[in-house]
């Protein structure tokens, strides 16, 4: 099934995710969409900052909100923790909204009024209207490239999520990188799918300390970063 230039696929794990047709990159894993979304941020993102902080209220920002699965998967398991979720994503080119209807996260949510107040509400989000998913949980999307986006220091966690360095070079350069790390608070994580050694020299050179964590089904490894 095709949308514009992009086309639905099924993951390993019964998800979906996008192909984008144009750079022939998928949005997800194809070993599985939902596990690379819960493994990669949600655990080893948002449930490890947890063992390592105390707080009542986290601040996400991701870089290259794609479909929205990473962040249904945090706001998920908010919900359940009664966590307050402030969550921000960085989206140049937006998903469509008769596909992410199409693409349907539903049943692997278990907070199925978060589902629907996402899939209803997502054309008011790409419209720049910020949402209110729940009393505990808000999300935003700064509709440019992540170059414009100005952003003041007060995010706990970075999902980057941006396609891989050979697709989009220009996402994991330096000046990028950098970029998107001064929205970042002391202490807070840096954590992405890629491990490529100019990365680790990038985030090693603005101060973070570096984590080769076990990878998503179908990687070795993935990176997290703390800045200090």
């Amino acid at each position: 099934m095709q949308f514009s230039n992009v086309q639905l696929l099924k993951t390993a794990d019964g998800s979906f995710t996008l192909l984008q047709q144009d750079l022939m990159q998928t949005y997800h894993s194809v070993n599985g969409a939902l596990q690379e979304a819960k493994h990669v941020f949600l655990e080893t993102g948002l449930m490890y900052f947890r063992t390592i902080s105390n707080f009542e209220e986290i601040t996400i920002l991701e870089v290259g909100f794609g479909t929205g699965l990473n962040f249904l998967v945090t706001a998920d398991y908010c919900e359940k923790e009664k966590l307050k979720l402030n969550y921000v994503g960085i989206e140049a080119f937006p998903v469509k909204p008769d596909v992410i209807n199409e693409i349907d996260f539903e049943p692997f949510i278990s907070n199925k009024a978060i589902w629907q107040r996402y899939s209803t509400r997502y054309p008011d989000l790409i419209e720049g209207q910020p949402i209110e998913l729940s009393e505990l949980t808000r999300l935003q999307m700064e509709q440019k490239p992540v170059m414009e986006a100005h952003l003041e220091p007060i995010f706990d966690i970075i999902y980057y999520d941006a396609f891989a360095p050979l697709i989009q070079p220009e996402m994991w350069s330096k000046e990028t990188i950098e970029h998107v790390c001064s929205f970042l608070k002391p202490g807070g994580l840096f954590v992405t799918y890629s491990i490529t050694g100019n990365l680790k020299r990038i985030l090693k050179a603005l101060g973070f300390t570096i984590e080769k964590p076990k990878g998503a089904a179908g990687k070795r490894e993935m990176l997290r970063a703390k800045k200090l």
